[in-house]
């Protein structure tokens, strides 16, 4: 019942002027390191890592990329990718020459070595340039910050043979008793339910993909699926109700630089308060801050933060 990951923090110095859009810095960053990592990971040969002979091995295939293969959990075709982007903070922002900046990224694959591509894709990156304006910056430091009982820890530049310690999260701890909650989505977020995209944030479809989330990622990338009654939570959870509902539709779109065509990246925003027998699904739902829900998390959507309510 726990769920590790690295909550990292990348940290720049910038050279040159940087500029990024309003709705979109996790995205510029999510496709730059994109290209960045295939071109370090990958032989000069593979043109297509979802046909690649070796993605079973490539860490860029294994993380940016990556797809059944026959040994993930039923139905999953596509995985989820292991990783998010928490970057909201620079959406609309000119950093200056000489300014310091800095986004997190919280990592779930625990396979050794992962971490290192991380580091050498974001400092080629911030060497080549970043955002539109391809405004050139130094990597400064990555560290694992301080999460609970943990202290922060210096990743980069850090002594060679470091191990970065991953970060706990306890999906069974014993929780105050919990009967009003609030919500806060504070990137947009859409939440799929039969098929469709939810218009409102009810209980049941929120800690639903959040739970299904967490257990996907546990089991495709660390110590398998979680060992809960999936049923049983769900019949539990679908008897909390929504007391008050205030969320917006915000609009976004990216452009592929892969087939060049335009994809909504938007979603609601706003908050919800909830009342019942929340207790059990605190943890969760906490949990829900560090891996997003809903539909593309990878870039930031699906932020989340929760507060207990008298």
């Amino acid at each position: 019942m726990r769920f590790q990951f690295f909550p990292l923090r990348f940290e720049f110095i910038a050279r040159e002027s940087l500029f990024f859009p309003p709705g979109k810095a996790a995205n510029i960053l999510r496709g730059a390191f994109g290209l960045i990592f295939k071109r370090l990971a990958c032989v000069p040969e593979c043109h297509d890592a979802s046909t690649c002979e070796r993605r079973g091995v490539c860490p860029y295939a294994r993380v940016f990329e990556p797809a059944s293969t026959g040994t993930g959990p039923s139905g999953v075709s596509y995985w989820p990718r292991p990783f998010v982007f928490r970057a909201r903070h620079l959406d609309g922002r000119t950093i200056l020459p000489g300014e310091s900046f800095h986004f997190d990224l919280h990592v779930f694959s625990l396979e050794p070595g992962i971490l290192d591509y991380f580091i050498r894709t974001f400092a080629e990156l911030a060497r080549e340039g970043v955002g539109p304006r391809r405004g050139k910056a130094q990597l400064q430091a990555v560290k694992r910050f301080t999460f609970e009982d943990l202290d922060e820890q210096i990743l980069y530049p850090a002594a060679a043979g470091v191990v970065p310690e991953p970060a706990t999260l306890d999906l069974a701890r014993v929780s105050p008793a919990t009967h009003r909650m609030r919500v806060d989505f504070l990137s947009p977020t859409e939440l799929k339910h039969e098929r469709s995209i939810a218009e409102r944030p009810e209980f049941p479809i929120l800690f639903g993909r959040i739970r299904d989330r967490i257990s996907t990622l546990r089991a495709l990338y660390g110590s398998g699926p979680l060992e809960i009654d999936f049923r049983a939570l769900g019949d539990r959870a679908a008897a909390v109700s929504m007391t008050r509902c205030e969320v917006q539709r915000q609009e976004a779109d990216r452009r592929s630089t892969r087939t060049g065509q335009s994809h909504s990246i938007g979603g609601f925003i706003g908050f919800a308060e909830y009342q019942g027998e929340l207790t059990e699904f605190l943890p969760y739902l906490e949990a829900g801050r560090w891996v997003g829900v809903g539909r593309q998390a990878v870039w930031g959507k699906g932020e989340i933060s929760v507060q207990s309510l008298p």
